[in-house]
């Protein structure tokens, strides 16, 4: 694998880099309703995008949210700049509330996807957008609105693509019923530490044809290695009194981090590169967003495309990283299939070549905690 490589997204046509790069970072100013800003500055964001498109990347991930829109305009200036608008795949994504006592500045509705597709495209200096992704589940529009909506942006040529983040998996199937144009990728939480897509989305993407652009695959910077040392019980990636913060110092995740070190120390690669090449190689996962503040870091992200990781870290990492299924995922695990639902009696796999969608990745073996070798 290599940046400049591409893989189609899912089924699709729209052909993308293994590792995208994120831009909520771009402007250093964080996101409406989440406490303090990071990031990096104009002329560091700047100088971020040069090296990824340099290196030969071509998928750059951004949502109107970012920076209440200051990550779509700089984004937008950074490609026009660059005059590589038609090189380029941006995505971007609608949901969050920019109005605030505005009730339909947000949410799922066609009311606020329309408003926000053109502002989007105002912010990013561009007459269309290549993948178009709903942010956030509202729980309330329904789902034949939304898709009516994504089907009429992509015949008016204002979007190429669509797609769905953090949403229950439904939409698809409505949309192939009625003639309408299919989403191409779900964007999900995944690494590591977060398995828990392989229960439903995993097999869900992979029977859909369905792209899967993996967000946080280093669990907002756990699985660099940066962390360790520090007390378990402060900073955001903990769990202080009042409740706040992501609870990500269990004992699970450090033994997680315990094989990532002794690997990284054995193959001469960071933490990060191996818990990038681990998600980026696993089934469906058509891309894995990475976000960097210097251009130093992004390289390292980068260079996580360039080895292949040992069968033996591998199955270490499948064992400390398993997840504990939920009923009634635990009626589709090997042991009860085969001893209960099958009886002892032993099924395979179908050949190779039977399956008739020629779409579909070839998988091995996926989800229940188990990793593709």
């Amino acid at each position: 694998m290599a940046i400049d490589h591409y893989y189609h997204l899912g089924r699709s046509g729209l052909r993308v880099s293994r590792l995208a790069l994120g831009t909520m970072t771009f402007g250093n100013k964080g996101i409406r309703g989440i406490k303090g800003a990071w990031g990096s500055d104009e002329q560091t964001a700047r100088s971020i995008f040069q090296r990824y498109v340099q290196a030969g990347g071509n998928f750059i991930d951004t949502a109107d949210s970012y920076g209440e829109g200051l990550s779509e305009s700089l984004l937008g200036q950074f490609v026009a700049e660059a005059g590589l608008r038609d090189q380029v795949v941006i995505s971007t994504k609608f949901s969050n509330s920019l109005q605030p006592g505005n009730p339909n500045a947000g949410g799922n509705g066609r009311k606020s996807m329309m408003r926000a597709v053109d502002a989007s495209l105002r912010r990013l200096r561009t007459d269309y957008i290549d993948l178009y992704l709903l942010h956030t589940w509202d729980r309330v529009t329904p789902a034949e609105e939304v898709i009516r909506g994504f089907d009429d942006l992509v015949r008016a040529g204002k979007i190429r693509y669509w797609g769905l983040s953090d949403v229950p998996g439904r939409a698809q199937t409505w949309a192939e019923l009625h003639g309408l144009s299919q989403p191409a990728c779900l964007q999900l939480p995944y690494s590591l530490v977060e398995r828990s897509i392989e229960q439903e989305f995993v097999p869900l993407a992979h029977a859909l044809g369905l792209g899967i652009t993996a967000w946080s695959p280093l669990a907002m910077g756990l699985l660099s290695g940066k962390y360790q040392g520090r007390d378990p019980g402060e900073g955001r990636l903990a769990l202080d009194q009042s409740g706040s913060g992501l609870g990500l110092f269990t004992d699970r995740n450090q033994r997680i981090l315990g094989i990532l070190h002794d690997a990284s120390a054995t193959l001469g690669r960071s933490m990060a590169q191996i818990a990038l090449n681990w998600a980026v190689s696993q089934p469906s996962i058509a891309s894995a967003i990475v976000g960097a503040r210097s251009v130093e870091q992004l390289n390292v992200n980068m260079a996580a495309l360039a080895f292949s990781l040992p069968d033996d870290v591998l199955l270490d990492l499948a064992e400390a990283s398993r997840i504990e299924l939920a009923h009634p995922y635990t009626l589709f695990a090997d042991d009860y299939q085969a001893g209960v639902l099958n009886a002892g009696v032993t099924v395979g796999d179908k050949p190779d070549g039977y399956a008739t969608r020629t779409f579909l990745p070839k998988v091995t073996d996926y989800a229940f905690g188990r990793s593709r070798m």
